[in-house]
């Protein structure tokens, strides 16, 4: 269990006892009918809401909790150990990214209609940025909303969209003024039932309980009224979120890694080689050393970072480095405890062997390394400065 910290309350570590439980007997129990089925039924969705898990830091009156941001990260960390990187990633990207600025800057008539049951777990959002041609580089996205009277018309496509399948309603990043670059990008609500859309399931090789699907637009009538913000400024509202979804990425890997090491440090103790248990032997305990201390060194960076924002900093530097530092990390950790498993640890049957399969996409997913690298390269050799876009509000400290 988490020690109360300088970070931490009794609050805080009540409620992780309350969502290890959840994870324990209602998630691990499902993993391989669900990793099996590539599908999370949704359910599981309600039941989170029911308990109070998608709504930690929305307002109240649409369901939420307004709890302080620690929550949060005690919600994330819990939810990383549930041994599928699938699962964590939708319900993180449920509510802390398709729905995140829904919370923020959507109209009151959108946060009822959507945000609501988003929050009850009775709809699953997902969050439209990437396409087929654009990768990384938002302000070079081709799908349009052009308006005609009191709607848009939306054209184009999006890829690796995370429940993109089976999700009821999307937050899709469009171009609402073609020819103005990253000034004229917007965002929309696009129920994914409408007219016009098509959805395609992606055949991944890791995260097999989520769905991830490539959705084409053609000719997709959405009321102006689903429009998110201003119009034109998605592109600005988009920069500022990615932070969180990268600070978020950075709570599940540490977490993920100490998991992994935990799964580890079991079979150490219980496999025996040469007539004693492998973890006595000195070259795999140095080994296991080095994985505790980066995991460490982490898990303290993620922490004052989260503290920064809390505290209202503008940390684009600081998220772009944990989400560099531990999603690397990660990747070096989880390979180095499959190691210590021999044959086994290729077997799927010993869930380190899933845990090598979904950690590989953590250096890709929500901004490559390469990309984190260069965001980071701009604050530290060019001075690029960034200022925050939304206006502070009591939910999300």
């Amino acid at each position: 269990m988490q020690p109360i910290s300088q970070y931490f309350n009794e609050d805080h570590d009540l409620f992780r006892q309350s969502v290890r439980h959840f994870i324990e007997k209602e998630v691990v129990p499902q993993a391989e009918k669900w990793e099996t089925e590539r599908q999370i039924p949704k359910e599981i969705f309600k039941r989170m809401g029911d308990l109070g898990f998608l709504g930690l830091v929305m307002p109240e009156q649409y369901g939420g909790s307004n709890a302080d941001f620690w929550f949060t990260v005690v919600f994330l960390e819990e939810l990383a150990r549930c041994g599928m990187g699938g699962f964590s990633t939708a319900v993180s990207v449920h509510q802390y990214m398709a729905i995140n600025h829904l919370s923020k800057i959507g109209s009151e008539a959108l946060k009822q209609k959507y945000l609501v049951p988003a929050i009850a777990g009775e709809q699953l959002a997902a969050l439209g940025i990437t396409e087929p041609d654009t990768g990384s580089d938002v302000s070079a996205i081709r799908a349009t909303a052009l308006r005609e009277g009191d709607e848009y018309v939306v054209n184009g496509a999006k890829t690796f969209i995370s429940n993109g399948t089976y999700g009821d309603f999307i937050t899709i990043a469009v171009k609402t003024k073609p020819d103005a670059a990253q000034n004229g990008i917007s965002l929309l609500i696009v129920e994914l039932n409408s007219a016009g859309v098509s959805r395609t399931k992606l055949n991944k090789m890791g995260w097999h309980s989520s769905d991830t699907a490539e959705i084409k637009f053609d000719d997709v009538r959405v009321p102006v009224g689903n429009l998110i913000g201003q119009e034109n400024m998605g592109f600005y509202y988009l920069m500022e979120s990615l932070q969180l979804e990268r600070l978020v990425a950075g709570i599940m890997a540490v977490s993920g890694a100490a998991w992994a090491m935990d799964e580890t440090l079991k079979y150490l103790h219980e496999r025996e080689a040469f007539g004693r248990p492998i973890g006595k032997f000195q070259a795999i305990r140095h080994k296991m050393a080095d994985v505790a201390t980066e995991i460490e060194v982490a898990r303290e960076f993620v922490y004052s970072t989260c503290w920064k924002y809390v505290a209202g900093e503008v940390v684009v530097k600081q998220c772009s480095m944990a989400k560099l530092f531990t999603a690397e990390m990660q990747k070096r950790v989880v390979d180095t405890c499959l190691q210590f498993f021999g044959g086994y640890g290729y077997i799927e049957d010993y869930p380190i062997c899933r845990a090598y399969r979904d950690v590989r996409v953590g250096t890709i997913a929500g901004g490559t390394s390469e990309i984190m690298r260069e965001i980071i390269s701009k604050i530290v050799v060019d001075a690029v400065g960034y200022k925050a876009v939304y206006k502070p509000e009591k939910a999300a400290v």
